[in-house]
């Protein structure tokens, strides 16, 4: 099965030693890449099982990573780790994620070509067996996940309200009220 957690070689190498550490501590690995540049950066995407990661955890998966890698000592160079959350137009990398996100747009590409194109952006709409449902202009389609090379949502005002509905700690009667140049 098609891995779009980590990629490359060297990024499944990465995964297996970051995957567990991660886990271990009650969260999930979304994705994980060994970027080279100017800077070798170590970017380590994850999240709650339920969602809604917070900065304080990032920083708790950071810590802890950081001592295994020290030890571990898998990359040759010096290098950055950055550890985050998937953010709203978040990458979808696991089966269940297609599940999770159905009835919001996606952009999805392919390994190869399926009937000339490798590029589909429409509303996901679940999972059947191996496949992902994508409700593109023409109808709704079946892509097999190991044919998957890249997917994430696409920011739209829908998936902005239904990540600020599923914040449990935004009260309204926490922030102050918007003055306009007319309340002045």
């Amino acid at each position: 099965m098609s891995d779009l957690i980590a990629r490359a070689a060297i990024d499944k190498r990465m995964a297996s030693i970051v995957q567990p550490v991660v886990e271990g501590l009650g969260y999930e690995l979304v994705r994980l890449r060994l970027m080279a540049g100017k800077k070798v950066t170590l970017q380590v995407m994850a999240d709650k099982p339920d969602g809604g990661i917070e900065v304080n955890d990032c920083a708790i998966i950071s810590t802890e990573l950081g001592a295994v890698l020290d030890v571990e000592d898998p990359i040759e160079a010096d290098y950055a780790l950055e550890v985050s959350s998937p953010g709203i137009d978040r990458p979808l990398t696991r089966l269940k994620d297609f599940e999770n996100w159905v009835g919001f747009e996606a952009k999805i590409e392919t390994t190869e070509l399926i009937e000339g194109q490798r590029r589909f952006k429409g509303i996901l709409r679940g999972v059947e067996n191996n496949e992902v449902l994508i409700e593109i202009q023409q109808g709704t389609i079946g892509l097999e996940f190991e044919w998957l090379s890249d997917a994430k949502l696409l920011m739209t005002d829908d998936l902005i309200a239904a990540m600020l509905k599923n914040r449990k700690d935004i009260v309204e009667s926490d922030f102050d009220e918007v003055q306009t140049e007319e309340d002045k």
